[in-house]
């Protein structure tokens, strides 16, 4: 896997997740942002190099990521400062979080989100307003979005974010 060398834009963390194709998304997304993707075993499939060609990830060599035996195994070596839970029972707006470069982004497996301990942890540790929601203003019966799609939106406002402060700071 690609090592960049230097700090990544954001840190994405997959918490357990259950279908490929929206892993190997969010690598793709990873990579063309300059973020450090960590996948939270278990893991509902198989991330071998073989499995990766049979899934078509000809980009994965690019992809910068860490995987971590279990969430404690990832909070040990990780050491989050500042870390963003992304729920659709967050507390609060994704467009009221103020990002910076090194954030971690935490998303939950597909069919559940992340359990109710992780999210107490993240608003123990870093605070309630941490656990986002991304707004569905027309959300009639749609109970969250796509995996994959809730962490592009999250990762571009972030870099919308950082990029405006960057250019302020100069």
């Amino acid at each position: 896997m690609a090592d960049l060398g230097h700090q990544p834009l954001f840190h994405i963390v997959l918490l357990n997740p259950e279908i490929p194709n929206n892993t190997g998304n969010i690598g793709r997304t990873a990579a063309a942002l300059g973020c450090r993707l960590h996948v939270v075993h278990p893991i509902g499939f198989d991330m071998d190099e073989k499995a990766r060609r049979r899934a078509g990830l000809d980009y994965w060599h690019l992809v910068d990521c860490r995987e971590h035996a279990s969430w404690e195994a990832f909070l040990a070596s990780e050491r989050p400062a500042r870390l963003w839970l992304f729920s659709s029972h967050g507390s609060s707006s994704l467009y009221t979080a103020r990002f910076e470069r090194g954030d971690y982004l935490l998303f939950g497996k597909e069919s559940t989100g992340v359990g109710p301990e992780t999210h107490a942890w993240v608003e123990n540790t870093f605070g309630a307003n941490h656990a986002l929601r991304i707004p569905m203003p027309a959300s009639d019966g749609v109970r969250s979005l796509n995996l994959a799609t809730a962490v592009a939106i999250s990762a571009y406002e972030g870099l919308r974010q950082v990029d405006a402060s960057a250019a302020q700071a100069s």
